[in-house]
């Protein structure tokens, strides 16, 4: 190679050496994570699994802004504004002030609030969890709406007395972890003790409203909405100890399953809360809940009953009924289709004590949730403008007793005190 072109073929290895040996530039610092915004992000996911918004926001209203008429055997509850507004809302609390709220039951000037709200459970959630619902809802936009007082007859709109309720009643104190139960146990059971309050409703609850032990899932009759919440223990009806996990964690997250569907205040549950919760969230509470074993039997029902002659007329009149308005959708033999229409025969939903939740799918049908996992649910129409008392309380009662069902008959006067009950 002459001697200029050696020169130049040297001189462009040694430029392409450095072009090699050069450093790519270093990556861009990575995001400073914001704990703020974390914290916020932490609240807004434990406010859904505490059903926040389905008790604070009125259908068409603004988010958390209240005025949800809670009404009770012992007058008619209105839900408060929990926006940050400073006039109407919470806007003028500190952390102190909510954690009080939640773990003690008292407003910010120390009043003692209503058990209606679950300040029996929330007393279980920790300062940290409480703080990061109150730093979501802090973050909200402040609603000027003022709260609705509440309609409470006397003695009951004298909060004062609440004293003694609460000295029967109620024990502040965090959630304990049981150190003899995996992490994943006592995570659900800080999630279905506190801030999913499942037993408020799936409960017994005695003459002043208030539940005598916090371990009770034997179920209960939600008195004004005249729906029954099953027992979670009891073989006999949700009997969940011989379900798979995924069985329940399928029905918490999406409102239906091969099994079953939920209805009625569940749905509303299922759609605002359980349906936004992490898978392992649902297989935690799914752990505790099948965990627990039936530590108190169910209370029987004090209704007379129609005679053996009666209730033979009952479900002849019923299998009619259900040929005739049942039959296409539920089949033939009661058998369903899968997570289309709920099966009916071997369904504990069907047969359990209290026969008023097939009482009142019949007269004012419904919808399970509309959620991610099922977002087109099938629903059923209701039959209270084609069917008598008489004809539901037979079709109900042959549905309670065919293909292997063995629940004891119902009465027209049942049906009749569901008649008009609004459907949620």
């Amino acid at each position: 190679m002459p001697r200029p072109q050696l020169i130049a073929g040297c001189v462009a290895f040694m430029l392409l050496l450095v072009s090699c040996s050069k450093q790519e530039p270093p990556p861009p610092p990575a995001a400073k994570a914001d704990p703020k915004r974390e914290q916020i992000e932490r609240g807004e996911y434990l406010a859904a699994a505490g059903d926040c918004t389905a008790c604070h926001t009125v259908r068409g209203g603004q988010p958390f802004a209240g005025g949800l008429a809670m009404p009770t055997p012992f007058g008619v509850l209105y839900t408060p504004n929990i926006t940050p507004d400073k006039q109407y809302g919470i806007g003028s609390w500190s952390a102190d002030d909510f954690y009080r709220a939640m773990h003690e039951g008292r407003s910010k000037d120390g009043s003692f609030l209503y058990p209606a709200f679950p300040y029996t459970n929330y007393t279980k959630v920790t300062r940290a969890d409480s703080d990061a619902i109150y730093a979501y809802i802090m973050s909200l936009q402040p609603v000027a709406q003022k709260s609705r007082p509440h309609e409470m007859g006397f003695p009951y709109n004298q909060r004062q007395l609440m004293a003694g309720w609460r000295a029967l009643y109620f024990k502040p104190g965090e959630f304990k972890e049981d150190p003899t139960q995996s992490p994943e146990w006592n995570r659900g059971a800080y999630l279905v003790e506190g801030l999913g309050h499942c037993n408020a409703c799936h409960a017994t609850r005695n003459a002043l409203g208030a539940i005598t032990d916090d371990d009770d899932y034997s179920g209960g009759l939600i008195p004004v909405q005249n729906w029954y919440a099953p027992s979670l223990t009891s073989s006999k009806e949700t009997g969940l100890g011989d379900w798979e996990i995924t069985e329940i964690v399928e029905l918490l997250r999406t409102g239906t399953s091969e099994r079953s569907a939920v209805f009625g205040p569940m749905a509303d549950v299922v759609r605002h809360s359980l349906s936004d919760l992490s898978l392992t969230d649902l297989k935690a509470m799914a752990t505790y809940l099948r965990a627990q074993s039936e530590k108190k039997a169910s209370t029987p029902l004090l209704q007379s009953g129609p005679s053996d002659e009666q209730a033979a007329a009952m479900m002849k009149t019923g299998a009619r009924v259900y040929k005739d308005y049942c039959e296409t959708c539920h089949q033939r033999n009661g058998e369903g289709v899968p997570r289309i229409y709920p099966p009916l025969a071997n369904n504990p939903a069907i047969t359990m004590r209290n026969p008023v939740n097939p009482i009142r799918m019949v007269l004012s049908g419904g919808f399970p949730p509309s959620t991610e996992g099922n977002p087109r649910p099938y629903g059923m129409p209701p039959f209270y403008q084609d069917l008598s008392n008489e004809q539901v309380a037979s079709v109900v009662t042959f549905i309670r007793g065919s293909w292997g069902n063995t629940a004891e008959p119902t009465t027209a006067a049942e049906v009749g005190r569901s008649r008009g009950v609004p459907a949620d």
